[in-house]
């Protein structure tokens, strides 16, 4: 199964000067646990859950921070990458959500989830 099957909806997202509070109440209400960050049409970064708490612990004023201040600079995947390969990456590098781009275009972030579930189904 490749990335495309998982994307294709969108993905949420914010621009940089996004506070953090706007965020996650964002992603507490659209129950996402990432968004991308784009300046124009272009992704510029993705910030997720693990960089709100990161700003949380780290005694953050959460209505003053910005997006730009903590998201991370996003490793993309294209829509024909394997499902296995993307989730191979995730799990040597941690994280846990990959923005899928087609050229310039966001088609959407897949989760660690959403890799596991495309897995499991595919196997049975």
């Amino acid at each position: 199964m490749k990335l495309e099957a998982l994307v294709g909806g969108g993905a949420e997202v914010v621009g940089p000067e996004a506070s953090l509070r706007e965020l996650a109440q964002s992603m507490t209400k659209t129950g996402v646990g990432s968004v991308g960050v784009v300046d124009g049409h272009a992704l510029v970064g993705i910030l997720t859950e693990r960089d709100v708490m990161r700003a949380v612990s780290e005694d953050a004023d959460l209505s003053l921070e910005k997006a730009r201040d903590w998201m991370t600079e996003p490793d993309v995947f294209a829509p024909d990458v394997d499902v296995e390969e993307a989730a191979t990456w995730l799990l040597e590098t941690g994280y846990r959500h990959l923005p899928v781009m087609d050229g310039n275009e966001l088609l959407g972030i897949a989760s660690i989830r959403d890799l596991l579930w495309a897995i499991v189904e595919g196997n049975e």
